[in-house]
């Protein structure tokens, strides 16, 4: 989210404007229109300086009448919508300053939370591929999977199902059998990986 901030790991003592890249191409492609980079055609030749943020691919952009020569109790960003879109700005709000501590027990906090998150995330993701070895394949698989079996045939079809179920439990299509009944003992996840290798196969 774009926003005034001070953040000592990447920007010193500075007050910085990370702007949230999508919000301004989008302006300057509604008031301007020119097709170029809103940054380097714009906000660098008016005097603002852009501010790499680590490795992390976001910036915070510094200059005239946005960080420097400005009153921080009344933050705007009429400086560089003006530089970006030709237009004088219009805010008549304030803004806040995010400031980001950077003290070891924030640190320690920070990474606790992050472990936490994105540990949670790894979890439901190991839940997921888990149910889908053991939850049966979905009316939409099957239906698929009905329909490449006329495009590819019973003895492609028959030599595809017997690779994604090896070693599953799940018993190969017998004599006889429909394809559409043997389908019907696929999980998710083997119905997946047939319907991949038959996909795969008719693009080779």
């Amino acid at each position: 989210m774009s926003g005034f901030a001070r953040d000592t790991k990447y920007y010193g003592d500075r007050l910085v404007y990370e702007p949230l890249e999508s919000k301004w191409s989008r302006y300057h492609a509604t008031h301007c229109g020119c097709g170029q980079d809103w940054l380097e055609a714009h906000a660098i030749p008016a005097g603002f300086t852009v501010l790499p943020r680590g490795k992390t691919g976001y910036y915070g952009v510094v200059g005239p009448g946005l960080t420097e020569g400005v009153d921080e109790s009344t933050l705007t960003t009429n400086a560089l919508w003006e530089a970006v879109t030709g237009q004088p700005g219009t805010q008549t709000w304030y803004e806040s300053v995010q400031v980001t501590c950077r003290s070891p027990e924030a640190e320690a906090a920070r990474k606790a939370a992050n472990d936490e998150y994105y540990g949670r995330i790894r979890e439901e993701s190991a839940k997921r591929k888990a149910a889908a070895k053991t939850e049966s394949a979905t009316p939409a698989q099957l239906k698929y999977l009905t329909s490449l079996v006329e495009q590819v045939g019973k003895e492609r079809f028959d030599a595809e199902f017997a690779k994604a179920v090896k070693g599953t439990g799940i018993e190969p299509r017998r004599p006889r059998e429909r394809a559409a009944t043997a389908s019907k003992r696929l999980t998710k996840a083997t119905a997946r990986k047939l319907i991949s290798a038959l996909v795969d196969g008719e693009g080779s």
